[in-house]
């Protein structure tokens, strides 16, 4: 069996390593380890204030537009005793936002329920079929949480039912705003909030905290009302699942979160989201929430109804929860099962293509076959997106003939802009569509995917040239003898890694002691360098290794029994020292939670 990176024709890759700012030597000398002083730099990081993940760095929620009248119409509803119904999204942001949402209104008084569309019969947002659905049950106020931004149909349905519409998302909005709406989303336009990355569970705890302190003004509580940095948790697990860029702000979120997971003092569902997978909270790391507790919350929106997701995030007995998780468990193996069919196929339909042609010169990926899952697509587009860097758009079929796409981008090319170009180029092709730079959804006719696939390459190929396709691994070069240890394994799992703040990863030569195939599918090593000898682990991956490599790796803790021991996981090696000019060969690590510590891009 072949992994995504081992099929298809041999490609040649580049290690590139990161430059590091002179602000190494400020944060080194403010006390920073040295080796994480280098990568912090290395990723924007100037000072140890930049580096500060305490709530008090958190920029004021006044600098939201929108947020005090958001404010001003919560506090109303809570106290004139309005129900008031969160709208969610069938994704773990949504999920997350939504159970923000309620637990911290519940908290200050509001009675407040919920509505999440299911994927298959409603489609995405606020739609005039959901202010239908809405409206049976008498709310006097709908609050959206990680969608609306594009819902113009559905508010002014809402409008004509008689209910207030209040729009909490993070999406990039289009020409026009929903009208009669009160919108609060970073990314709208006049907006002075400096992080434009919030997920829409940022956004909905920014609009919680500044209802909070409506409520006290008005001397609501008797002393501060509800302890909102609880919910924490909840905002780093769907600021993690959501691959929104790990900005300042975010990093700060998460962090928070990250705490009081490890000091079990989480929720009770995402305790159990842990407990199910196998994983300790207490040793909880970013990665966990994106690889661990985030897929197993985001099969229910793929398979099922986000109804299951969201109970569990909303239960408080821990029975409760763990029987809930299990059901996501189970849900998030039959996801898997779905995924890695599609994905064969669409990995043997790419090759053969390129077989035919003698390679292939396409600047994207947009594929679609009748028998696909529209649950799964967007896992799909982004595994392609990661084997070719492309941009990539899978489409499986949708109700009343029409495909329902998801599409996952590449840096430099913006996926949403990409959308709406195509939309203005070829009118009446695209029937909706949004998302943001690096992730978009869109509906089609089935007749137009042929149309679709053409106009969209054309966009890439305007935006894009041959440096931007290049294969390329990001590494943060060597480490000294003496530095690549226990100690420094366990220092790195301290900060906030992720999408837009990479994790560290390492480059060296090693000669290869001995190896041994673990599962019938990983390759445990033992390599040394300079003298050291370390333990190391390539997922996915039975090639065997040659006496010397050179390898791209990450320091790990690797507990066991209590144990904690240094291990090295491999995510490139190629043969050490400069190969022939005919050979380039390469082989990566596939599908493990390290893939965002490796910038692959493949030239055709």
């Amino acid at each position: 069996m072949t992994t995504p990176h081992e099929a298809g024709p041999a490609r040649a890759v580049a290690i590139a390593r990161r430059p590091v700012p002179g602000a190494a030597r400020t944060l080194a000398a403010s006390g920073v380890d040295p080796v994480l002083a280098r990568l912090l730099a290395a990723r924007g990081i100037a000072s140890a204030a930049d580096a500060d993940e305490g709530l008090a760095r958190l920029p004021p929620f006044a600098l939201l537009r929108g947020i005090g009248d958001a404010a001003d119409r919560l506090v109303r509803a809570i106290e004139r005793r309005e129900r008031i119904l969160v709208v969610a999204d069938y994704d773990a942001d949504g999920a997350t936002a939504c159970a923000v949402a309620l637990r911290g209104l519940r908290a200050m008084g509001a009675v407040a329920d919920f509505l999440v569309p299911n994927r298959f019969a409603d489609g995405y947002g606020l739609t005039p079929r959901i202010v239908a659905q809405a409206s049976a049950r008498a709310p006097g106020l709908i609050v959206t949480v990680d969608n609306g931004i594009a819902s113009l149909d559905g508010v002014a349905a809402a409008r004509a039912a008689g209910i207030d519409v209040l729009v909490t998302d993070h999406h990039l909005p289009a020409d026009r705003l929903p009208e009669h709406a009160i919108v609060v989303d970073p990314n709208q336009p006049g907006c002075a909030f400096p992080s434009k990355h919030l997920a829409g569970v940022g956004v909905m705890f920014y609009v919680l905290a500044a209802t909070r302190a409506r409520l006290r003004e008005r001397g609501r509580f008797a002393g501060d009302g509800p302890n909102l940095a609880s919910l924490l948790d909840l905002v780093a697990l769907g600021t993690v699942a959501d691959v929104v860029r790990l900005d300042h702000t975010n990093r700060v979120l998460v962090a928070q979160g990250l705490r009081r997971l490890r000091a079990a003092r989480a929720h009770p569902g995402v305790d159990a989201l842990f407990r199910v997978a196998g994983r300790d909270p207490a040793h909880a790391v970013a990665a966990d929430l994106g690889f661990v507790a985030g897929p197993r919350l985001n099969a229910a929106g793929r398979l099922a109804d986000m109804t299951i997701g969201i109970r569990c995030l909303l239960a408080d007995d821990p029975a409760e929860a763990l029987a809930l998780a299990s059901e996501l468990d189970r849900l998030n193996r039959e996801r898997r099962g779905v995924e890695a069919a599609i994905v064969e196929e669409a990995h043997a339909e790419l090759d053969e293509a390129a077989a035919l042609a003698g390679g292939s010169d396409a600047y994207t990926v947009c594929l679609y076959r009748p028998t696909w899952h529209q649950g799964v697509v967007g896992v799909v587009a982004s595994r392609l997106k990661d084997r070719e860097h492309r941009p990539a758009v899978v489409f499986a079929p949708g109700p009343d003939g029409t495909l329902r796409g998801s599409g996952r981008s590449i840096p430099g090319f913006h996926l949403r802009d990409a959308l709406d170009l195509v939309a203005k180029r070829e009118p009446g092709l695209i029937e909706r569509f949004g998302g943001h730079a690096a992730a978009a959804g869109l509906t089609l006719p089935e007749a137009g995917f042929g149309r679709f696939a053409a106009a969209f390459e054309r966009v890439a190929r305007e935006w894009l040239g041959p440096a931007d396709l290049a294969r390329i691994v990001e590494s943060d070069g060597a480490l000294a003898p003496g530095e690549l240890d226990l100690a420094l394994a366990r220092r790195l799992r301290e900060p906030v890694w992720g999408h837009g703040f990479p994790p560290p990863a390492f480059d060296d030569e090693f000669e290869v002691l001995a190896t041994r195939i673990v599962a019938g599918a990983h390759t445990r090593a033992t390599v040394a360098r300079a003298g050291e000898r370390f333990e190391a682990m390539l997922f996915r991956s039975t090639v065997p290794l040659p006496a010397r490599i050179r390898a791209v790796f990450r320091p790990e803790v690797d507990t066991f029994r209590g144990t904690d021991a240094l291990r090295l996981v491999l995510l490139h090696w190629q043969p050490a020292g400069p190969a022939p000019a005919s050979d380039d060969r390469h082989h990566d690590a596939a599908d493990t939670p390290q893939v965002d510590l490796v910038r692959c891009t493949i030239p055709r």
